[in-house]
C-alpha cells in the first residue's frame, strides 16, 4: 500500500485550486478521479474531472464492490472512490491525491490510517463561502443555499482531520499545505 493525501472542505473553500497547485509542485502526486452519479457541470470531462455514471451504473458498481468508499452526498447524488483508480495510481508508484467531500475524507482516513495525511481546507467564514459559491456562477440560488447549509455541518468535522488550513489568502494556504505534505512524505 502506498501513501495518500486527502483534501476535504465545504464546497467553495478552494480545495480544488489548492490541489491543482500541489499537483504542479509534486511530480509524484496523481489525482484520484472520483465517480459520481450527477451530470457534468460546465466544461467537466468524463475521466478527467469525474467518472460520470448514471444512477443505475453507480448502484451496480456499489453492488459489485467496486468502490473503496462511497456515499450519497446530496439526495440522489452519489460520489465514490473506485478501487481501480487507487490500484492504477499505486501501480505507477505514485502518491494518491484525493479531493473529496468531508465525510468521504473522514472515511478515506479511516480506511488508509497512517498511510494517509488528511487536510481540511477551512473557509475564512460562512459569508465568504457563500460569496465564492455565488461568484462561481455554476449553481442556482437554491443549490448555493443547500451547499451553505451543508457547510455549516461540515465545519464541525474539521477536528477529525490531521490538519486544518484556513484558505483566506490562497498563497498562504498553498504554502501551509506544501509544508504539511513535505513533512508527511519525509516521515
Amino acid at each position: 500500500m502506498g501513501k495518500v493525501v486527502i483534501f476535504s472542505a465545504p464546497s467553495g473553500s478552494g480545495k480544488t485550486t489548492i490541489v491543482r497547485e500541489l499537483l504542479n509542485r509534486f511530480p509524484q502526486f496523481e489525482f484520484s478521479v472520483s465517480a459520481t452519479s450527477r451530470a457534468p457541470r460546465g466544461c467537466e470531462q468524463h475521466g478527467k474531472d469525474y467518472y460520470f455514471l448514471s444512477q443505475e451504473e453507480f448502484a451496480q458498481a456499489v453492488a459489485d464492490g467496486r468502490f473503496v468508499e462511497w456515499e450519497e452526498v446530496y439526495s440522489g447524488t452519489c460520489y465514490g472512490t473506485l478501487r481501480s483508480e487507487v490500484e492504477r495510481i499505486w501501480a505507477k508508484g505514485n502518491v494518491i491525491v484525493f479531493d473529496v467531500d468531508v465525510i468521504g475524507g473522514i472515511n478515506l482516513k479511516r480506511i488508509f490510517g497512517g498511510d494517509a495525511c488528511s487536510v481540511f481546507i477551512m473557509p475564512p467564514s460562512v459569508g465568504e463561502l457563500r460569496r465564492r459559491l455565488v461568484g462561481r456562477g455554476t449553481d442556482s440560488a437554491e443549490v448555493i443555499e443547500r451547499r451553505v447549509a451543508k457547510a455549516e455541518f461540515e465545519l464541525t468535522k474539521a477536528p477529525e482531520f490531521d490538519h486544518v488550513v484556513v484558505n483566506d489568502v490562497l498563497d498562504d494556504a498553498v504554502r501551509d499545505v506544501t509544508r504539511i505534505v513535505d513533512n508527511f512524505l519525509i516521515g
